[in-house]
């Protein structure tokens, strides 16, 4: 006859383990014998190894004991099922894995490749990374709102990367976060013009429709709050864009159109 802490033992578990099997149920507690010690026999190592063979294998705890007691057809019914579960939980596991993943890569947490592989191209026209950075994180709250037009969108981003004024304004840009110019410095002023002039011209060619601006503000608006929280200089940059007509950056209509 055994005691408990060699139960434990010769099943492989802990003292802690048996005393909660008791608790719920699961491996029946016997009594004390004359000097006040709980013994166990053999059937007790047997089914207490069963229990831990089938808690090892993912089986819930509440459901043991009806696998203990069921017969072979119950018992392989509730094997499948049980099996089924663990698959969903293992490809739930490996879309975290991969999630987690993400973290080490940055740009490529929570955007598409086609939005990575821009984010590259800033890099290689020499954007400097806190740029990058705040490009980054415009991009998510876009992709968050227009999911499917990503595709649609970058190449049509890709082609502007040619135009020597929209290169200046990037590079333009990174001096100016990368510096502690005030919000009275004159780089921002040519920014602004660079900007208007850029919007200008999609908004006049009809490269960007901003039809759905007009029934949307809310993204845009996130992307201007975005800009003043991560820099308080951008709340020159918004006014200057007003003093061109322009509603901000982000928005490819005019202010009065706003």
């Amino acid at each position: 006859m055994l005691t408990i802490g060699q139960l434990a033992a010769h099943a492989g578990v802990t003292v802690r383990a048996v005393r909660h099997y008791h608790q719920i149920g699961l491996l029946p507690e016997p009594e004390r014998d004359a000097s006040g010690y709980r013994r166990y026999g053999a059937t007790a190592v047997v089914s207490l190894i069963k229990i831990r063979t089938l808690a090892n294998a993912g089986v819930p705890l509440s459901q043991i004991g009806q696998m203990l007691d069921a017969d072979a057809s119950t018992f392989a019914e509730a094997v499948r099922r049980i099996d089924s579960h663990l698959r969903d939980e293992i490809e739930r596991l490996e879309t975290s894995r991969k999630q987690i993943a993400q973290l080490t890569s940055g740009d490529s947490l929570a955007l598409p490749p086609e939005v990575t592989s821009y984010l590259d191209r800033l890099r290689e026209i020499g954007v400097s990374e806190r740029m990058v950075d705040s490009e980054r994180d415009g991009w998510i709250l876009i992709a968050a709102r227009w999911p499917d037009g990503i595709r649609e969108i970058m190449p049509y981003k890709h082609a502007q990367l040619d135009d020597p004024q929209l290169v200046r304004l990037y590079r333009l840009g990174s001096e100016i976060l990368d510096s502690d110019a005030s919000a009275d410095d004159p780089r921002l002023e040519e920014a602004a013009d660079i900007m208007a002039g850029l919007l200008a011209q999609a908004y006049t060619s009809g490269e960007i429709n901003p039809a759905e601006e007009a029934h949307d503000d809310l993204p845009f608006d996130l992307l201007d709050a975005l800009a003043v929280e991560s820099d308080p200089r951008a709340v020159r940059m918004l006014d200057l864009m007003r003093e061109r007509g322009w509603a901000s950056w982000t928005r490819t209509r005019p202010e009065r159109l706003a």
